[in-house]
């Protein structure tokens, strides 16, 4: 809720906001159904509430078209392709349309096998992982996505001062006989977005996620660009960081491991190594059963009695679902830089950008 100082955000039309954001795209070299794949991911992002990982990326992605540092067209190679199971190369296409695919080629599996998994080389970066998940529980399956950028070091090891890797996020989405359970957290406490986000408003993180330089916690997102530079902790900060160490270690493995190709070829540009696995419930316990376990967990959680002064529990992406439904009809409340981080790109592809509902 703003203060009683503030102006509510203003609010764009979501459908303004794909035209635009597609149109965009299609201009800066985007083949068509590239474009809209990934104008409909990044506006996914923001309806979620993801405001790092949605439109605030549609800036960053034009200047890599520009500088041709993302593919502007053709397909992903197949490197190995078994009956649940396919290698990609993705040969610097946009990761939303990537990861789209891939989806949609390991649900194909799943029907098939009860389980398919793709991995993806050589990705251009994949937006906000949460977008993909109701796709496939839309469509009855359970999703895991897992990505690395080989060419990142920004988090710490555990009992560690040298960055050496990604956040490494996974997501999860879950279908449940109401809205999915939609899981997306990094191994990092925090993502370097959102540290990014806080230092450029002037505003510190919430807690100790980061390590400065001479091994210190803190809160001040200003450790990541003073020098010498700091670091993210892993999830669990400085008692408890050998969990999400050791989660990243797996999604390490998941990712490049699988892939055949990371961290240890050197790669340059901004990018992804990605893992998208779907399972068909239907070849295990059935759906049915499936939704009745996870309906049953999920309101034992519910039911759960709050801390004192706290809100009642609520299930991962909840509240990004009532988001996305309160924005869809009333408009998107942008981050306030994202439009203006666009003017440059809508005056130089003649663009209007979209007027405010409200």
């Amino acid at each position: 809720m703003p203060s009683m100082n503030e102006k509510p955000a203003p609010r764009y039309a979501a459908g303004d906001l794909r035209v635009f954001a597609r149109t965009l795209l299609e201009r800066a070299g985007l083949e068509s159904d590239i474009a809209r794949d990934v104008a409909d991911v990044l506006l996914d992002g923001d309806l979620l509430g993801h405001t790092t990982h949605g439109l605030a990326l549609l800036a960053p992605y034009l200047d890599e078209l520009g500088h041709d540092r993302m593919a502007k067209t053709g397909e992903p190679t197949v490197l190995v392709r078994r009956l649940a199971a396919q290698n990609w190369d993705g040969n610097r296409l946009p990761g939303p349309w990537l990861c789209l695919r891939a989806l949609e080629a390991a649900t194909m599996m799943a029907r098939e096998c009860g389980t398919g998994t793709v991995v993806i080389r050589r990705s251009h970066h994949i937006a906000c992982l949460a977008a993909y998940l109701k796709r496939a529980t839309d469509n009855g399956m359970v999703a895991i996505i897992e990505s690395s950028d080989p060419t990142v070091k920004a988090v710490v090891p555990h009992g560690g001062l040298t960055p050496f890797i990604t956040p490494n996020p996974i997501a999860a989405g879950l279908p449940t006989s109401g809205d999915p359970i939609l899981v997306d957290v990094s191994t990092s406490i925090t993502s370097m977005g959102y540290a990014q986000q806080q230092m450029r408003a002037g505003k510190r993180l919430p807690g100790a996620w980061l390590i400065d330089a001479e091994g210190n916690p803190t809160s001040d997102p200003g450790a990541l660009s003073d020098e010498p530079k700091g670091a993210l902790l892993p999830l669990g900060g400085i008692d408890a960081g050998h969990k999400g160490f050791a989660l990243a270690l797996l999604i390490e493995a998941l990712t490049a491991g699988l892939a055949g190709h990371g961290r240890a070829d050197s790669p340059t540009g901004w990018g992804a190594t990605v893992f998208v696995q779907a399972f068909d419930p239907e070849a295990f316990g059935g759906l049915a059963e499936f939704k009745r376990q996870m309906d049953f967990i999920a309101d034992a959680a519910r039911k759960s009695k709050p801390r004192p002064g706290g809100d009642p529990v609520r299930l991962p992406g909840e509240r990004g679902m009532q988001r996305y439904r309160e924005q869809l009809e009333r408009g998107v409340a942008l981050y306030p830089t994202i439009l203006p981080a666009l003017e440059l790109w809508a005056k130089k592809y003649g663009v209007v950008a979209p007027a405010p509902v409200s």
